[in-house]
């Protein structure tokens, strides 16, 4: 009899261990910036956006019209093992993924054009009077 809790004990583990597919993976994100770096003064305009080393393909960090930073990793959230990396659209408000054709939002991550269905993964971004940190 004691042999069916534990028994039930193993399946549960078994079921709740699945593997998540087609998410982006988690990765340690640790970056700061110098607003007054040459490298990022397109940040210092609305719409402004820098790349940045990081993340699993890259780090985007984007200037939202409050004035406010947010920051995605560029690897695309639609077949994220072909680690496709979105650039930035001339238009300044969205991003494209060049092996999709998906479209994302900058001002919260989200999928604009199919085939993407998910947000792009986001970091958490702190600023000061001088600079910029990114991290998870």
């Amino acid at each position: 009899m004691r042999t069916l809790p534990a028994l039930l004990m193993i399946c549960l583990l078994f079921l709740g261990c699945g593997k998540m597919e087609n998410v982006v993976p988690r990765v340690p994100v640790n970056v700061k910036i110098v607003k007054t770096d040459p490298n990022y003064t397109s940040l210092n305009a609305i719409g402004g956006h820098a790349y940045v080393k990081g993340g699993v393909a890259g780090i985007v960090i984007y200037r939202q019209v409050d004035g406010s930073y947010v920051a995605y990793d560029r690897c695309s959230s639609y077949q994220p093992e072909k680690l496709c990396a979105i650039t930035v659209d001339d238009t300044g408000f969205t991003a494209t993924d060049p092996c999709s054709g998906s479209k994302f939002s900058l001002s919260d991550g989200s999928p604009v054009k199919a085939p993407a269905t998910k947000y792009l993964r986001s970091y958490v971004v702190n600023t000061t009077q001088f600079e910029i940190f990114v991290s998870n």
